[in-house]
């Protein structure tokens, strides 16, 4: 038979069928349906409510959905895997990403592997608590280098035992680059991680106007031997047993405009540099950073 011609934009729908051609009219039930038949650059829309499933995106892709809960249940496995080429794109908008319960045993809720650049706004992702080097409802791991933005996500309840979390940057080549804004990071094991031990370059990070709360580890941990900064502005990090941690000579977290409350420790680690504008009261211990070479400017 003749091959449909893939097209530029598909959609789904929970009553949908993925032998469908994905059209508005006759659209599919799945984004691992939909993704075949939609073209390089191209985007998958949700005309409603629905569980559309894992998928893993090879190409420059667009996967937004607004119409309501556009589900991903993802029991012992990723549910959204990114193994794009080096210069290509993805953007997810609008995803319910669930480990399956509050004992999930999904891997990670989107894992990258390659892809040039990747934007990841207003998604919820939670209960990913699969064993190590898993339990992350995002894990950044990109073979060469990745420029990323996640803006307005939800990770809650991800990571198990004293491992996971709710992000993960661990490059196993190139740089890692990127912002995270308007993110609440909500009793995940650890918060935000970076692992300068995958192999890669290093990482440049700035997280801001977002809350880590509730870490059973640390809100914000950064080791690594190659050079990499995390940059913390007009932030809340409360209520963890480390606020914020850094391991090894190459990691640095510079903090300003932030408050630092409710946990154990407020910072360990000699990487740790103030702007000298931070709240930094009311935890077990108050620890105060080092000051910003040159400080405000």
């Amino acid at each position: 038979s003749t091959a449909h011609a893939q097209a530029t934009r598909t959609w789904v729908s929970g009553v949908g069928d993925d032998v469908n051609p994905c059209s508005r009219t006759a659209p599919c039930k799945t984004f691992a349906g939909a993704i075949s038949k939609t073209a390089a650059g191209g985007e998958i829309n949700c005309l409603d409510t629905g569980a559309f499933g894992a998928v893993t995106i090879t190409k420059s892709m667009t996967i937004s959905c607004q119409a309501g809960t556009a589900g991903i249940l993802a029991p012992g496995t990723n549910g959204v895997i990114v193994n794009a080429a080096a210069t290509d794109y993805v953007y997810l908008k609008g995803l319910d990403i669930e480990g399956v319960g509050v004992g999930g045993t999904g891997l990670n809720g989107v894992r990258v592997i390659s892809a040039g650049f990747v934007h990841i706004e207003d998604c919820i992702i939670r209960n990913f608590r699969g064993a190590a080097p898993n339990g992350f409802g995002i894990q950044l791991q990109p073979t060469a280098g990745l420029t990323f933005v996640v803006s307005r996500t939800t990770l809650f309840n991800n990571g198990t035992g004293s491992t996971g979390g709710g992000l993960q940057v661990s490059p196993t080549g190139g740089v890692a680059s990127g912002t995270i804004d308007k993110t609440v990071f909500n009793r995940n094991v650890n918060g935000l991680i970076g692992d300068g031990f995958g192999g890669g370059a290093g990482m440049n990070v700035t997280l801001r106007d977002s809350t880590i709360n509730g870490s059973p580890s640390n809100g914000v941990l950064l080791t690594s031997v190659n050079l990499s900064s995390f940059m913390v502005d007009h932030s809340t990090i409360a209520n963890n047993a480390t606020g914020i941690a850094t391991q090894n000579a190459g990691a640095f977290v510079r903090v300003g405009s932030s408050t630092i409350t409710g946990s154990g420790t407020a910072t360990s680690g000699a990487g740790i540099l103030s702007y000298g504008n931070n709240q930094i009261n009311g935890n077990g211990a108050d620890t105060i950073p080092s000051a910003v070479p040159g400080g405000l400017h």
